[in-house]
């Protein structure tokens, strides 16, 4: 059924303009006539109601039909106006055409004029709503074009992707007037296409997906392969699910590889080519928004990089001025306890650091030892909190894994909340644990405190950090001058039964409960280490060298009644490892029933806990039988001294081995020629070395130490 037609029949004769109204609707059944008698009535009824088209006679009283034309024309210049007039001439027709009137038509007998009145009515309504409909096109089209210019003008202005993406949805929806409009970002750590900004007209229509994996839906598709797509309706496509769908047909427009603009109406074929150029439009100024803004963003974090770079700079020039002053400082110092003053006095007396402290390895729990920019009352709650409290946990981290630590914020982490009222009251957040160690000891831990969060950047980190491997070898030096000027040593028994120590092994082998004592040890460098081992007479050890992997060579020296003293050449082993790194050496060593009891000479500088945590290390199975201090005289400290000093290394080696191999017994357990098969050497060689080496000792014993 054609549209409905509303015409106003005008005329002063009432029965002609209801007849006139009938004959029209009986001609067409689209038209629904009304009729008035005089044109103040006609005007009265365009008043209150819509009219499609005006048939007005002629001649009336108190107003013309022209007259009523020209009122008509003052409110709408293009509604229809028929003038249907008895009275007939060129003149009235010439100034009717003149007027504006729509059509011209004389009234005349029969019905036939109906007829022919129904039509001009039909065509002429017809091309009016056209050109109406044209016409209020252009002006939505104005509308929506200055539309998007003052959103384009918003995009630009706008300072975030997420404010970019929300005023595109809201535009879609403006100005298409579609039931969703979605926008989805991409995220390229994802690699998927994230929700980031939707509208709908009404809840029912459900709430758009709020990702897209990738290789996933239609939406992904059209992002990857960079052009727009159009379904006339999604429920027939493979990749929807018909009952999720939240709209019919979709219009999916790529953002470039910022991500894509996707609007949706609930009619099928729902967007007309105007719709879809406009779209386009608005994701293309979309684009270009996203562009400025993730320019703009880049070069906003450029300067943020920038200023903190200058800022780090500056704090890395004064940490380095610092330094230098502390390396001074430490070079004069003598003691190990000038060193931590010193180091704990120059950080807290800058303006970079609230205060400082050091924490020494060889306490249990570790417990400050020296400390400045800070009272008493810090440190007494560090101690009073043994095991609890966070500093000597982190002191513990640092010292397991010799590694810089950084507590960023200690207002926010979960471990230092019982510092809370403290880091309020001194001013400082951040906190970090530099190891100070040498040589892979650990002699302590430097713990720093900084104002503000995250106030340490990273190579400021590494600045402290070589600061502590710089307090580690000054304290090493220390403690050795200190060692060389004492008398004292420490000796440490040990019990280890870890089956992989060699010693145990060995005496596994062994089928009596007899022990088997190591009696020397020669450290040949790159050429191995030689072991002196003696063992009951009656084990067999020779087969040893053929089965296990970790003896080189193994030969008989001597060979008693009771036992046999047996040389075992190794690459090394992990508990010689040790030992060599602290420069301890071994008093006695010997295995029972697969366990080793150890009495080794350790150093005063040496650390006991970080020595014993080393060979736990590689043994676990290892325990602290005894500690006790040893006095040696002085004259046979400096009788080690000057040995050290005259003797080559061969010579030396020849003495050792001589030594422990039973050379200077009587009877001999050993000769000349087996020590130089155990050392691969020839025996003229090595009794030249043995005889220097002897000529050397006597004559430091009677000469004084004179050549």
């Amino acid at each position: 059924m054609s549209q409905p037609i509303t015409v106003l029949v005008v005329d002063n004769e009432p029965g002609f303009a209801s007849l006139a109204g009938e004959m029209l609707e009986r001609e067409r059944e689209s038209i629904a006539a009304e009729a008035a008698t005089d044109g103040a009535e006609a005007l009265g009824v365009i008043e209150r109601r819509e009219v499609d088209c005006i048939v007005s006679d002629y001649e009336m009283p108190e107003m013309t039909g022209l007259e009523l034309l020209e009122r008509v024309r003052a409110t709408d210049p293009d509604l229809p106006f028929i003038l249907f007039t008895g009275r007939g001439s060129e003149e009235i027709a010439s100034e009717a055409i003149a007027a504006g009137v729509t059509q011209y038509l004389q009234k005349e007998s029969g019905e036939e004029q109906y007829a022919l009145l129904a039509n001009q009515i039909t065509n002429a309504v017809a091309q009016y709503r056209t050109e109406t409909e044209l016409r209020e096109s252009e002006r939505r089209y104005e509308r929506t074009l200055t539309t998007l210019h003052e959103t384009t003008r918003d995009l630009m202005r706008a300072e975030t992707k997420v404010e970019i993406y929300r005023a595109a949805v809201e535009t879609a929806r403006e100005i298409l007037d579609v039931a969703v409009a979605a926008a989805y970002a991409f995220e390229p750590t994802a690699g998927a296409l994230e929700h980031a900004a939707s509208t709908r007209r009404s809840p029912e229509l459900g709430d758009p997906a709020e990702t897209f994996e990738r290789g996933e839906g239609l939406v992904w598709e059209a992002f990857s392969e960079g052009d727009s797509a159009y379904y006339e309706d999604v429920r027939r496509e493979d990749e929807v699910d018909a009952a999720e769908a939240v709209s019919r047909s979709e219009l999916i427009v790529p953002l470039g590889t910022h991500g894509v603009l996707v609007a949706g109406t609930e009619d099928v074929d729902g967007f007309d080519e105007t719709m879809t150029e406009l779209l386009h439009i608005l994701a293309a100024n979309t684009e270009a928004a996203l562009d400025r803004a993730e320019r703009e963003q880049l070069l906003r974090d450029h300067d943020r990089t920038l200023t903190q770079q200058n800022e780090e700079l500056t704090r890395l020039n004064h940490t380095n001025e610092i330094v230098r002053e502390i390396n001074h400082g430490v070079a004069q110092a003598s003691t190990r306890a000038e060193i931590e003053e010193t180091v704990c006095d120059r950080l807290a007396g800058t303006d970079r650091y609230r205060f400082a402290w050091i924490a020494a390895s060889d306490d249990e729990p570790p417990t400050p030892t020296a400390w400045a920019g800070i009272d008493a009352a810090y440190i007494d709650g560090i101690r009073a909190g043994n095991d609890c409290a966070p500093e000597i946990e982190l002191v513990r981290e640092i010292l397991e894994s010799g590694q810089v630590r950084t507590v960023r914020d200690v207002l926010e982490a979960d471990r230092w909340t019982m510092r809370r009222k403290e880091a309020l009251t001194y001013g400082f957040q951040t906190v970090l644990g530099v190891p100070l160690a040498a040589d892979e000891r650990r002699y302590g831990v430097l713990m720093v405190h900084v104002a503000g969060a995250d106030a340490v950047g990273e190579r400021e980190r590494e600045v402290l950090a070589e600061l502590g491997e710089t307090i580690g070898h000054a304290i090493q030096s220390v403690e050795r001058t200190r060692a060389m000027l004492t008398d004292s040593r420490l000796e440490l028994e040990l019990a280890v039964g870890d089956s992989r120590l060699l010693l145990n092994r060995l005496s596994a082998h062994v089928a009596e409960a007899d022990p088997v004592t190591l009696e020397g040890v020669v450290d040949r460098g790159e050429d191995g280490i030689v072991l002196f081992v003696s063992a009951p007479s009656t084990a067999d050890l020779t087969s040893l060298e053929a089965a296990w992997a970790s003896i080189e060579t193994l030969s008989v020296v001597s060979e008693g009644e009771d036992e046999t003293l047996f040389e075992l050449t190794v690459a090394t082993t992990p508990f010689l490892d040790v030992l060599r790194t602290y420069d301890v050496r071994i008093r006695m060593a010997t295995a029972e029933d697969g366990t080793s009891t150890l009495v080794l000479e350790v150093p005063q500088r040496v650390e006991t806990r970080s020595l014993i945590e080393s060979i736990r290390e590689e043994y676990p199975e290892t325990e602290l039988i005894a500690k006790r201090e040893t006095t040696t005289t002085q004259s046979a400290r400096q009788l080690d001294t000057h040995l050290a000093e005259r003797l080559t290394d061969k010579q030396f080696e020849a003495l050792q081995a001589a030594h422990y191999s039973g050379f200077f017994e009587w009877p001999r357990d050993s000769t000349g020629e087996d020590i130089a098969e155990a050392l691969d050497i020839s025996p003229p060689t090595y009794h030249y070395h043995l005889r220097a080496a002897e000529r050397k000792l006597v004559t430091m014993v009677f000469d004084g130490g004179s050549n």
